[in-house]
């Protein structure tokens, strides 16, 4: 009778805390705060973070940086080599992603923000088109948390 009791309190407590924290997510507490150092900078867009949970296709131009190979993603081809068209195809993709949001869009540029469903955790995503390389360069990363499961890259 006593050990059921126990059971019975372990489980509700493990309910209560479920509820908490979907309740937590849904309400936007685990999103994070957007970067403010987004962009291309002298050719680069913003180096991996230093946790498992960020990507680039430019990873290995930040010499020193602790996580340049792991980081390290290939860079997009351009449809027809045609880099305005590519992004602008991006953009449509974005745009028709589950929980994605096109937060800046040029003709050389893309920003998205990506929201899971149940918990609201941020991806940010940039797209730039690397003229000098033909090629559009890819950063991801998790706004919190070491771990992504995957989902940048």
């Amino acid at each position: 009778m006593m050990l059921r009791r126990w059971v019975l309190r372990v489980l509700t407590t493990l309910l209560v805390l479920l509820v908490l924290g979907l309740g937590v997510g849904q309400a936007g507490l685990l999103q994070g705060s957007p970067p403010t150092d987004l962009g291309v900078r002298d050719g680069r867009l913003k180096a991996p973070s230093n946790s498992p949970n960020s990507v680039s296709s430019q990873a290995r131009l930040w010499a020193g940086h602790p996580r340049a190979e792991q980081a390290h993603i290939e860079p997009l081809a351009l449809r027809d080599g045609d880099g305005p068209a590519t992004l602008a195809l991006l953009a449509q993709l974005v745009q028709a992603a589950p929980g994605a949001v096109l937060v800046d869009s040029r003709p050389d540029y893309l920003y998205a923000q990506f929201n899971t469903p149940l918990m609201k955790y941020a991806d940010d995503v940039e797209f730039w088109w690397d003229r000098t390389q033909g090629v559009v360069q890819v950063r991801s990363a998790s706004r919190l948390g070491q771990s992504d499961l995957g989902m940048n890259r």
